[in-house]
């Protein structure tokens, strides 16, 4: 929620699917929940930021609220044309035996919060600076989810006065994934820059960014949307007295400590080849090495150096989840562009000691490996079942490490044309305690690890980098102790 000690609220505002298209917005429309989408669709709302840097001229007040601010205004409008479920609502009628997100004109559209930095602390959260994890959900709006209704996805554009702005979305777990709602920030950033540059009175989207909408190729014979409504709804009746057809999510309200810190460390190809090597010569068979692609490198070796910088017994578990997109792994396969939500997690567990050991590393690669090779989208979903996803606080004796992007999501593909991006953060994290992976803001191959941790985890895993010679660790422990916090 917006603070009003870190942000003046300008404006609040409603923004519609475009009617000035030839591709009609005045047509009701309905997106039915898929099993993935209802599996997801009580878990918290997602929250993001993007930081864009602008030239000095650009981001003085009075050009910024004239002149891009209705370029972002209309260029939205335009994206969400394409993507209509994101400006509907999700409603239950009482017909239908599950939730549905309808649009239907002219009453929905996504609400745009505009305000202004009172911070100025542009540079720090853009940057690779560790700073508090309080300072960063001033630039997340607010979502509108109740008993009745609940819509899919808000906004918050903010200035930072001769500095830059940034763009916060919440969005519904219940909607789309990770993978449908950057396609959508790149196809706002296609419009604003094809608006920016006159090209075409109303610019259209390419393939690549042209989202697929038939839920219908998503088979379910078992009906595992069904069981998974059911497992939701008699959980919350059980914990929260609630009514059966509630369609209020969980509610983050873990409180973000001052002592809760962020900070990004930066892995570069040659990181990446170091980690490969070090897990050919800890692999216990020459002849077939376990997979090695970047994301098991990269998690593994993240892995091990978080249950290092926590210590405590070594008996404790330690439990790995991290999703997987299915698009490719259903029978008959999705297009890329679809939108809805498609990922089903992986889960398996380990003592901390496993971890900590001189094969640490080795062992958390083959772990890794295998929860990747062995995914089959069906067993995994059937295996969702006799896992609940807790309703309770969590058990202190378990450390969870979750994961939050991916190195191919494109998180630096949105190019409004104003600026260039600096940086994206899932603020999320700051509440679940995962971790954020992105690829480099470059496009040369590194990968960005992004955490939320106290400070004492954050100075034991920077002294455990160091001494690995990996990534900017030494950049990160100068400016550990110099930044005031």
């Amino acid at each position: 929620m917006a603070s009003l000690k870190a942000v003046q609220i300008h404006e609040i505002t409603r923004i519609s699917p475009s009617v000035n298209s030839p591709k009609s917005a005045n047509s009701r429309f309905s997106f039915p929940l898929t099993f993935f989408d209802i599996f997801w669709f009580k878990f918290p709302p997602v929250d993001n930021v993007f930081f864009y840097q602008l030239t000095e001229s650009a981001s003085v007040p009075c050009h910024f609220y004239s002149e891009i601010v209705p370029k972002l205004k209309q260029s939205l409008s335009l994206a969400l044309l394409h993507y209509l479920p994101l400006a509907g609502k999700l409603k239950w009628p009482s017909d239908s035996p599950k939730p549905i997100i309808f649009y239907t004109p002219p009453n929905d559209d996504v609400s745009l919060t505009v305000a202004e930095s009172k911070a100025h602390n542009f540079h720090t959260l853009a940057g690779s600076e560790i700073y508090r994890a309080n300072e960063l959900h001033p630039l997340v709006p607010e979502l509108m989810i109740s008993e009745d209704t609940a819509e899919m996805i808000s906004f918050q554009i903010t200035l930072f006065p001769n500095q830059g702005f940034s763009i916060g979305f919440r969005v519904h777990h219940g909607v789309t994934d990770g993978k449908g709602v950057f396609m959508f920030l790149m196809s706002w950033a296609h419009l604003c820059k094809e608006l920016l540059a006159g090209k075409a009175q109303i610019p259209s989207l390419p393939p690549n960014l042209t989202p697929f909408l038939d839920a219908s190729l998503v088979k379910d014979p078992t009906r595992l949307d069904l069981l998974y409504l059911k497992r939701w709804l008699d959980g919350f009746a059980q914990i929260h007295g609630s009514r059966w057809r509630n369609l209020e999510t969980l509610h983050n309200t873990v409180p973000i400590s001052d002592d809760l810190v962020r900070t990004t460390f930066e892995f570069s190809p040659q990181d990446i080849n170091k980690l490969k090597d070090k897990a050919l010569s800890m692999s216990s068979d020459g002849i077939n090495p376990p997979h090695l692609s970047t994301f098991i490198l990269i998690l593994a070796y993240t892995i091990t150096s978080l249950v290092k910088a926590r210590g405590g017994e070594g008996d404790r578990v330690v439990l790995i989840i991290f999703v997987v997109d299915c698009r490719s792994r259903l029978k008959p396969p999705l297009p890329v562009t679809y939108l809805g939500s498609c990922v089903m997690g992986s889960k398996r567990s380990a003592k901390a000691k496993d971890f900590i050991g001189e094969n640490g590393f080795g062992f958390a690669v083959n772990l890794v490996s295998n929860m990747v090779d062995k995914f089959n989208v069906v067993e995994e979903a059937e295996n969702q079942l006799l896992n609940a996803p807790s309703l309770v606080k969590p058990d202190e004796r378990i450390q969870k490490i979750s994961v939050s992007g991916s190195p191919w999501l494109g998180m630096y593909g949105s190019d409004f044309g104003l600026g260039e991006l600096k940086k994206v953060e899932i603020a999320s994290i700051d509440r679940t305690g995962a971790i954020s992976i992105a690829g480099s803001r470059d496009g040369g191959g590194g990968v960005e690890i992004r955490l939320a941790l106290n400070k004492a985890e954050i100075r034991n895993l920077i002294a455990s980098l160091i001494f690995d010679g990996l990534c900017n660790a030494t950049l990160n422990f100068s400016r550990y102790h110099s930044c005031k916090l």
